[in-house]
């Protein structure tokens, strides 16, 4: 029984899971803005949250959490020094999904993910 299992696996295993979302938060960082499937989407949105929220403290420790996750020197360089100082104010809520529609060859929901201005 999946009782209060919260978490989506996204028909991956555990290490399969954990690399797609640190792929697609470094495509986030970078880009500001991706399209992808809405429960993907979603799994990101937790992700990327998390290292918005460990990146405002900005110190040495931090750097190393976030590059413990997602082991990407440009764009964890680009999240500390762009990203974070812009939501110093912010208590969460970094991130905004919009549902797009659905995707030609096998109907899946896709939505866009991208940082609040």
């Amino acid at each position: 029984m999946r009782h209060k299992k919260l978490r989506g696996k996204l028909s991956r295993n555990s290490s399969h899971r954990e690399a797609l979302l640190a792929n697609l938060s470094i495509s986030l960082i970078n880009h500001k803005k991706i399209e992808t499937t809405y429960p993907k989407a979603k799994a990101v949105q937790r992700w990327i949250e998390r290292l918005v929220t460990i990146a405002k403290d900005n110190n040495l420790q931090a750097q190393r959490e976030v590059y413990k996750i997602i082991k990407n020197k440009k764009a964890s360089k680009l999240l500390f020094e762009e990203i974070s100082p812009k939501y110093t104010e912010r208590n969460g809520g970094y991130t905004r999904i919009v549902k797009t529609g659905f995707r030609r060859g096998d109907s899946a929901p896709l939505a866009i993910i991208e940082f609040i201005e």
